[in-house]
């Protein structure tokens, strides 16, 4: 069985929110530890002289650790090589492949081996190639509920989707 989608195309103010989503959800650590770092470090200033000054540059760690992802993601959709992420595709999606095509003659061929990790959201399915690459796929671009446990069925199946 093929799945056959409508057209679609990723917005890049989805792309942003998802790319942000996915990498303070995926590295939350590394903020925590920004601040934490800098707040030990204040600690260890304040036994050789007094400075509040410093409590200033924890969150500032913070905004620039989230401004440094938000401007990686808002600029990638003018790069040339993340171009094809932002066209306008139909999908054609079965157990061996997806095939993201353009028009009837033009398309490419996604293996499912390149798919690192998949979710599914409230209202779409997320296909992860890296933490900058991934196929959004909203649930209104299937043409029916069937095409949903479909696909739902061969994410299961090569184990990217867990139960």
């Amino acid at each position: 069985m093929i799945v056959k989608t409508k057209k679609y195309q990723l917005p890049a103010k989805t792309y942003r929110r998802i790319g942000l989503a996915r990498t303070l959800k995926t590295q939350w650590w590394l903020p925590v530890s920004i601040f934490a770092g800098i707040i030990v470090l204040n600690l260890l200033l304040n036994l050789v002289y007094t400075n509040t000054w410093i409590f200033f540059f924890a969150p500032l760690g913070l905004l620039l650790y989230y401004l440094f992802w938000w401007i990686q993601f808002t600029g990638a959709p003018q790069l040339e090589q993340m171009k094809p992420m932002f066209e306008k595709f139909s999908y054609e999606i079965s157990g061996k492949e997806i095939l993201m095509k353009k028009n009837p003659k033009e398309g490419m061929q996604m293996k499912w081996e390149m798919i690192k990790t998949a979710e599914k959201t409230k209202d779409a399915y997320l296909l992860f190639f890296s933490k900058a690459q991934f196929i959004h796929l909203p649930f209104k671009i299937f043409n029916s509920d069937n095409d949903l446990r479909f696909m739902e069925a061969i994410l299961k199946r090569k184990k990217l989707l867990k139960d």
